[in-house]
């Protein structure tokens, strides 16, 4: 397998996460009631300890790729410590898998997470507070989970989320209209509605690889980057780098993962098939000014002079670009499925690592506006982690971070959330929730990594929705 294949590999697994843990068992008399079943053709997993709480957090899982597969278990928690902890503590905990498992399977979801709520209170019995809580794909789903049914949830945790997940598939256009404009702009590669999604796929990836070789092509790829705001920081076990190559090496390790391929021409039928259409557009965005009000700008013009490339001429080609446009009826699809509101029928908690490339943290902040815009600023609070990675949260932190949110659904007041409480907090759990996995270790190791809650002001989310 090939170095580009296999990195590939280790992202999409770890973005499953589940797939690469497994508890130790627990004594029999203290294991959990296991319930397993099927709810209208979506596979779910339910466990209740012996001494419940009253308190159900049913968790939303996030993107399954189905050329890598899914876990064997249907996951719980973010991090297969947090369950254990959850399981320990009195908490019941349930997930589906949602109908068809695979893709941007938000509109089954927010179906199939409801019927199984149903079930748990037909079968199991009445929770006295119920949390939804869920990881990248999973967090929007939480969100409206909460949004579309006011009254059946108690609190909403967010990890790592994509709450305008229209916008991050416009962002990503942003990005591969850049590079193919710039790197190869008589080639034959259809960013949307693909003919041949893998030729053109196969031909997109041989351009970024080439253009790697130069610094000026190292400079473009940054000038891509740069208009979807995604970070020089990329790996969760080594602290943000500063070098100018450190910080190019890193963000191209997200473009050419996450975006090339998560969300290139190979990727285009699955959502499209969704929306019936594509969803994504262009039309009328002015890429000057989107890099003037980037977050990316002075690493662009770094590596500009040092590539001895002229920026404002590429800026120039850009700018004479023909546009691709969207049809009406996706973009109404993403819209009412994968679009959060901002309503806040209930407590919303959010968390985000600083340097993450897959949802950038800019998603945190506008999801902040909506509900400044829709909903009750009281009842939602942000949390930052200092850390490279997408999801890459050690078992401590989400454990506080669910404490916290038990702890403002039971008082109807937030506890504090400054960063060195929660770090505090954190670190007083001990070494055994501080596991981390690097979504670009080769080998898939996880490493201890301390907690580090941080404040933090993410920059503006480049292509919102709203």
């Amino acid at each position: 397998m090939t170095q580009p294949r296999r990195t590939l590999v280790i992202v999409l697994v770890a973005l499953l996460f589940g797939a690469l843990f497994t508890a130790t068992p627990a004594a029999a008399d203290e294991r959990p009631h296991v319930h397993e079943g099927t709810i209208d053709g979506a596979d779910f997993l339910v466990k209740v300890p012996k001494r419940w709480n009253g308190t159900l957090v049913l968790y939303s899982h996030g993107l399954y790729v189905k050329e890598w597969g899914k876990p064997e278990q249907i996951m719980l928690a973010t991090r297969p410590e947090t369950e254990e902890w959850l399981l320990d503590q009195g908490y019941a905990l349930a997930a589906s898998n949602y109908k068809g498992v695979f893709g941007h399977a938000i509109e089954e979801a927010l179906t199939d997470q409801i019927a199984l709520l149903d079930w748990f209170e037909a079968k199991v019995g009445k929770p006295r507070r119920t949390i939804t809580s869920g990881m990248s794909m999973g967090a929007v789903i939480s969100l409206k989970l909460a949004e579309n049914n006011p009254g059946r949830f108690d609190g909403v945790l967010t990890q790592c989320g994509e709450y305008d997940a229209n916008g991050t598939w416009n962002s990503a256009l942003d990005i591969l209209f850049a590079l193919k404009t710039l790197l190869a702009p008589h080639a034959d590669i259809d960013l949307v509605r693909p003919r041949d999604p893998q030729a053109a796929q196969a031909a997109l990836q041989a351009v970024v690889a080439e253009a790697q070789k130069t610094e000026a092509g190292r400079a473009r790829i940054a000038l891509a980057g740069a208009l979807g705001t995604i970070p020089g920081w990329a790996l969760a076990h080594e602290p943000e780098p500063t070098l100018l190559a450190d910080r190019l090496a890193q963000q191209a390790l997200w473009i050419t993962t996450a975006y090339v391929y998560g969300y290139g021409p190979s990727a285009r039928p699955e959502i499209e098939g969704r929306a019936g259409g594509n969803p994504s557009s262009n039309t009328g965005i002015d890429y000057r000014r989107q890099l003037a009000r980037s977050s990316g700008l002075d690493l662009v013009r770094h590596a500009y002079r040092a590539g001895g490339v002229d920026l404002e001429a590429d800026l120039d080609r850009l700018a004479a670009a023909p546009r691709i446009s969207a049809d009406p009826k996706a973009q109404a699809y993403m819209h009412r499925y994968m679009v959060a509101r901002g309503t806040t029928p209930s407590p919303v908690l959010t968390a985000h690592t600083t340097g993450d490339g897959g949802a950038v943290a800019g998603q945190a902040r506008w999801y902040g506006d909506q509900v400044r815009r829709n909903g009750d600023p009281g009842l939602l609070r942000q949390t930052y982690v200092s850390r490279g990675g997408h999801c890459s949260f050690n078992a401590a932190e989400e454990i506080v971070l669910l404490r916290t949110l038990l702890s403002r659904a039971d008082s109807g007041h937030w506890p504090s959330t400054d960063p060195r409480r929660l770090t505090a907090a954190a670190t007083d759990l001990g070494p055994a929730y501080r596991l981390v996995l690097d979504l670009f270790d080769p080998q898939g190791k996880e490493k201890a990594m301390a907690p580090l809650f941080t404040r933090f002001t993410p920059p503006a989310h480049p292509r919102p929705s709203r």
